[in-house]
């Protein structure tokens, strides 16, 4: 009962701010990023360490000013995510612009769907919009991990499935593609897979960022089983409020690939994503926890 009362509290809160124009709510992100970087110190040492650690050829002076320049972009992010919950399909279009999308739409049509390889960078929450480009009919999947709270899990659920999306338990993955495959539904399947993975899902290692860093694999052996393309989405900040993605091929033939091959393909094209404009990627991440000596444990 504790819960449900604050997840009420928590949605009409969340709620209300949604109906603040973008310009009261950026007021807002500014007040929270001082907090977060000069008062809080939100995960400093994690942001800092996994700067310097990423781009030992930085000067600090330089580390410091993509620092401060993430916590602008997180509190952003945050409130955006907010706003979500209020603006219309044709309102999130105009502030996420699709970029090479017959790519998208050919795969989608000539295969049965494609698989997304998405990263936490710039507002990548705002794809949930994707639908209004596909054709009517065809599904918008997102793979994810449930939240351990029930109640801040449907929350999230509620802002993610708000443009027609559906949103599959990653446990429940492969049974319900198979389902939706089977009932002739074509689909563009989603993953955020640049988190740090849990032992069960860390499968392939690599030098990322500078360092040895595993990735899970599964958006690879989803592709695999169903035969479907890959594409990556190359997002771009703007600037505050608006971002672009661009559909990037890695392969149509995922079957043909070598274990690891497109999993390490992800890897590559985060690093240039990132390289382009270091701040708008999740530092705040525990990125490195796993250490490769520990692989088989």
């Amino acid at each position: 009962m504790k819960d449900k009362i604050l997840y009420g509290l928590v949605f009409g809160f969340f709620w209300l701010l949604a109906c603040l124009p973008f310009w009261t709510l950026y007021l807002i992100s500014d007040l929270l990023s001082f907090i977060l970087y000069r008062v809080v110190g939100y995960r400093r040492k994690v942001v800092r360490t996994n700067l310097t650690n990423s781009f030992p050829d930085k000067s600090l002076d330089e580390i410091k000013k993509i620092e401060r320049k993430f916590y602008h972009y997180i509190a952003d992010y945050f409130v955006e995510e907010i706003k979500i919950m209020r603006l219309s399909h044709k309102q999130l279009l105009k502030r996420m612009s699709y970029h090479n999308q017959k790519l998208f739409l050919d795969c989608i049509e000539e295969y049965g769907g494609v698989v997304l390889l998405i990263p936490h960078y710039a507002n990548f929450e705002w794809i949930i919009g994707m639908g209004a480009i596909m054709k009517e009919g065809d599904l918008p999947v997102q793979i994810y991990k449930p939240l351990r709270n029930q109640y801040f899990d449907k929350l999230f659920n509620y802002i993610r499935s708000r443009f027609g999306g559906y949103n599959v338990k990653k446990h429940s993955t492969v049974r319900e593609l198979v389902r939706l495959k089977r009932d002739g539904i074509k689909m563009a399947v989603g993953l955020i897979a640049d988190q740090n993975p849990s032992s069960n899902d860390a499968r392939y290692w690599t030098t990322f960022l500078n360092q040895d860093t595993v990735f899970m694999d599964g958006a690879e052996r989803i592709a695999k089983m169903m035969r479907f393309p890959v594409l990556y989405c190359d997002l771009e900040r703007i600037k505050r409020g608006y971002c672009k993605m661009t559909f990037r091929l890695v392969t149509k033939e995922p079957k043909a690939t070598a274990d690891g091959e497109i999993t390490e393909a992800f890897a590559r094209h985060i690093e240039e994503t990132i390289h382009r404009e270091p701040a708008f990627w999740f530092w705040s991440h525990k990125r490195w926890k796993r250490k490769r000596e520990h692989q088989d444990e």
